[in-house]
């Protein structure tokens, strides 16, 4: 397995996309610190970034990359190793390929201008949608052949995650605007981890007053340390759970 993942790391590092994304981090990073005197004003900046930029890139990249190295795929699974290794390695060669590259374009202007609580929750809410969408992007082109299939399909679950999902939870906010609904909006929220990133970092730039009501359900509970180890394990389980389907759907798959 570690030479696998070794192979995978070195090979996507080499990649001009990911050198190029890496670059790209880097300097929205460094000019919106320089440019900002308020480092919570930078972190906003990098919010978007954050929660649109880095699951597009990893979701659509890491798709593109398992059905380019479908070749390599079928040589190991040709020679005496599990196939729960083999695809195990390619999730963590790809998800460490692509966390480093936001930990050096992100992570590394965050702890030179903002080494702060809310710094830190912005890089690993990073590091962990970076990994949640590697996971998601495996499932998606495990399960069909077809590459152009598997990327619509890719862009249509971040469509979802980062666009479409905050539409219907308003909604559902509307039609349902008599009842109360904010214990069930943690429920739903739940649903999406760029949600539940979202509504973590807001809550610790204390502008939690500004979503009224609701805002103060999830200062309640989000603020809690019940309610962040609770938090990191629902998206702990973003990762867990992609990745068992898909490794279970691979075991399977006639390649």
């Amino acid at each position: 397995m570690i030479k696998i993942i070794k192979y995978v790391i070195a090979d996507i590092l080499r990649n001009k996309i990911v050198i190029a994304y890496t670059i790209f981090l880097l300097a929205i990073g460094m000019s919106v610190f320089n440019l900002e005197d308020n480092t919570t004003k930078g972190l906003l900046s990098l919010l978007n970034i954050v929660l649109i930029v880095v699951p597009l890139v990893c979701i659509i990249f890491s798709t593109i990359y398992i059905y380019n190295s479908a070749e390599f795929v079928e040589l190991l699974v040709s020679q005496p190793l599990q196939r729960k290794h083999i695809w195990l390695s390619l999730f963590s060669g790809i998800a460490l390929a692509l966390t480093l590259a936001f930990f050096i374009g992100i992570g590394i202007p965050v702890l030179l201008y903002s080494f702060t609580a809310t710094g830190l929750i912005l890089v690993g809410v990073g590091l962990l949608l970076t990994t949640i969408f590697v996971a998601i992007a495996l499932l998606a082109a495990v399960h069909t052949r077809d590459k152009a299939k598997g990327i619509g399909i890719a862009v249509l679950l971040w469509l979802y995650f980062s666009l479409l999902f905050d539409g219907l939870i308003l909604f559902i906010l509307f039609q349902f605007s008599d009842y109360p609904l904010e214990n069930l909006m943690l429920v739903l929220s739940a649903l999406n981890p760029v949600d539940m990133g979202r509504i973590l970092i807001l809550l610790k730039m204390d502008v939690s007053a500004l979503m009224g009501y609701t805002g103060a359900i999830f200062q309640n509970f989000f603020g809690t340390t019940t309610g962040i180890i609770s938090t990191l394990l629902v998206m702990l389980l973003w990762i867990v759970l992609p990745i068992g389907f898909s490794l279970r759907k691979f075991k399977r798959k006639d390649l």
